[in-house]
């Protein structure tokens, strides 16, 4: 198999990377993915590197074995725990992710946005010095995302309680008068829709997953690494844990062919 037949890899410690995955197969259809959601080890926000280094080497070892020719790691903490190191010791390309302070600060009418995220991506140098560097001129309000992780990979999406959880949760953002609202991790585009319900109308929602894949083209055609091949595309997911939610998702997101298969 030529390089630029390649499957695209994607790695998250659960479905959260699905938001990424959708953006992915909608900018750049001819490429195949492959996806692994490492469900039985999320959350990894209250995690320590070493731990997080060790589970997304595992996880890029089995991508590579599947013949990837980039991996996008679909996870925030995941990112800011591990790219370095994976860099360092893989030889192919590496995306990750980052929270988009940058567009939001520009963009900012009330010169006060938020950010929210795991623990774990904000104690991550990437997040630290984007912030340092891109928001000098707001005022930067940042809110661990509690239990929002847990509600998606459960399936509590919809759950009555979930609304009262979220318009608890940005309270605090609200009163700051925060004109963008950043979501730093994967899992919490799948909660927009009730985000909208609990922020006023004047704040924006930034999901980074367009920005993520817009730097994934540009690094494949760097690399000489898109495929131009009119052959249909295959979309396989593989997984830890339990599957219910990841099928469950798949289902709203797509109409398209794809695998499911449990990894172990």
């Amino acid at each position: 198999m030529k390089q630029n037949n390649q499957p695209i890899g994607i790695f998250d410690s659960g479905v959260g990377g699905l938001s990424v995955w959708k953006e992915l197969v909608s900018s750049l259809p001819n490429e195949s993915v492959i996806y692994y959601a490492d469900s039985a080890n999320c959350p990894y926000g209250p995690k320590n590197k070493e731990t997080i280094i060790s589970l997304a080497s595992k996880m890029v070892d089995f991508l590579i074995g599947k013949n990837c020719k980039i991996i996008i790691v679909a996870c925030n903490t995941a990112t800011a725990a591990a790219i370095d190191f994976l860099r360092s010791r893989y030889p192919l390309p590496f995306i990750g992710m980052e929270p988009a302070v940058k567009p939001a600060a520009l963009d900012s009418k009330t010169k006060s946005i938020a950010v929210l995220a795991t623990e774990g991506t904000f104690n991550g140098k990437l997040y630290i010095d984007t912030s340092k560097k891109y928001a000098k001129d707001v005022e930067l309000n940042i809110k661990v995302g509690d239990k929002l992780v847990d509600i998606v990979e459960k399936g509590l999406i919809n759950d009555p309680t979930t609304e009262h959880h979220l318009a608890a949760l940005v309270k605090p953002l609200i009163d700051k008068n925060i004109d963008h609202l950043v979501l730093g991790c994967t899992h919490y585009p799948f909660l927009i829709e009730k985000l909208e319900k609990v922020l006023p109308s004047n704040v924006k929602i930034i999901d980074p997953a367009p920005a993520v894949i817009n730097q994934t083209k540009k690094i494949l055609e760097q690399f000489d690494l898109l495929d131009k091949q009119d052959d249909k595309p295959s979309y396989k997911f593989y997984y830890s844990g339990n599957a219910i939610v990841l099928k469950d998702i798949l289902k709203n997101i797509t109409d398209l062919n794809y695998s499911i298969e449990e990894d172990y």
